[in-house]
């Protein structure tokens, strides 16, 4: 029996929530919404961890959900005039611009387009937790393919090319900056960068039987997702993988974040409604820069191109349903997906333990209740 509470109005969520742990064998899950600012769904059920009940307080790594806290952060500074997204980031990053990437843009690598998905360099568990040596490979990276002629998902190094620009600018990494900005005044349960005292509300990722198998692990892909091995993807052991607290308390900005459902949900919220009173974080003129479309199709890879991208956000499309042509989000390999709508005024979130493929339909169905609820 589901947990928390839910506003009238809103029961299909409900119903839906409790469906899913028959249909998919949840382990633990949790959904959350907002209307207008106002939380009217905040639910949970199942077990966080073998002898311990999903809660309220619970939190969970959400992968690359850290997108979307990124990408509200770099449209913020746009918005303030700290930062231009169609500018050369070696305005901002001189030492960045070697090796042909004199013509990237902040743009280019929100939308996937910045031709340095994955880095030559091999670097250690210790170096990317250190931060600076992932900057100056960076630093050293030619670009795989002509900066802005195609795209192709860059999993970590977006999250490094951004947040050495957030530092930069702020004099904080980003996920420093994200809690000085954003998540300690409103109290939101979303890191990127666990800290110690949080441990004992993360809940513990389980593979879901029959998960799709990975590829070769230098596939192209494999090293993107891993950087080149450092990493482990799939993996959740200690060390290094996915329910090691050492991870998890490091910035990993492209894909390292760990939230609780209405946590994820309350930055989504503050970004286009404001939360129980404040003022949205970004102006419809922002939120309309954000959800044009930048990248779609076939990419790099020439993968399935059915997911479209705005500038840091996944958009509406046939790989991830949302309400329509104003919604704007992230997801997480392990299922988790979190998105905003400004012409509704809500926002979505759902985090879950039990790891399924990726773009798995649980977060779907959810969103498809929540829209016959809103129309």
């Amino acid at each position: 029996m589901s947990e928390g509470w839910v506003d009238e109005g809103f029961g299909a969520v409900a119903d839906t929530f409790a469906e899913n742990f028959s249909l998919f064998a949840e382990l633990g899950a949790a959904v959350s919404v907002y209307s207008g600012g106002r939380k009217v769904v905040d639910l949970w059920d199942g077990d966080a961890a073998p002898g311990r009940a999903w809660s309220a307080e619970t939190v969970v790594p959400v992968f690359s959900c850290a997108k979307g806290l990124v990408s509200v952060v770099v449209h913020l500074l746009a918005q303030e005039g700290r930062l231009e997204l169609d500018a050369p980031i070696g305005a901002y990053w001189p030492k960045f611009v070697a090796e042909g990437k004199e013509a990237i843009t902040c743009r280019m690598v929100l939308g996937h387009r910045a031709g340095i998905p994955v880095l030559d360099k091999t670097l250690t568990f210790d170096e990317i937790a250190a931060w600076d040596p992932v900057i100056a490979a960076i630093e050293e990276q030619k670009p795989l393919w002509e900066p802005g002629t195609t795209y192709e998902y860059h999993g970590h190094v977006f999250g490094f090319v951004l947040g050495e620009v957030v530092r930069r600018i702020t004099g904080q990494l980003p996920g420093a900056y994200f809690r000085t900005a954003i998540g300690d005044p409103l109290g939101l349960r979303a890191w990127i960068g666990l800290p110690a005292a949080e441990v004992p509300a993360l809940a513990r990722l389980e593979e879901a039987e029959g998960r799709p198998q990975m590829p070769d692990p230098e596939h192209l892909l494999m090293r993107i997702v891993t950087m080149n091995g450092a990493l482990v993807f799939p993996g959740l052991d200690v060390p290094h993988g996915w329910n090691d607290p050492d991870l998890l308390a490091m910035e990993l900005p492209g894909a390292g974040a760990v939230a609780s459902a209405s946590g994820l949900a309350g930055v989504y919220a503050a970004a286009i409604t404001g939360v129980d009173g404040s003022e949205p974080l970004l102006t419809t003129d922002t939120v309309t820069d954000a959800v044009r479309e930048v990248s779609s199709g076939a990419g790099f890879l020439g993968f399935d191109g059915r997911a479209r991208w705005g500038s840091g956000f996944l958009l509406d499309s046939p790989f991830r349903p949302t309400l329509g042509p104003r919604s704007l989000g992230n997801d997480g390999a392990g299922g988790q997906f979190a998105f905003a709508d400004d012409q509704y005024g809500v926002a979505f979130a759902y985090t879950t333990n039990r790891m399924l493929g990726h773009g798995d339909p649980r977060a779907t169905r959810l969103i498809k209740s929540l829209h016959t609820c809103l129309t």
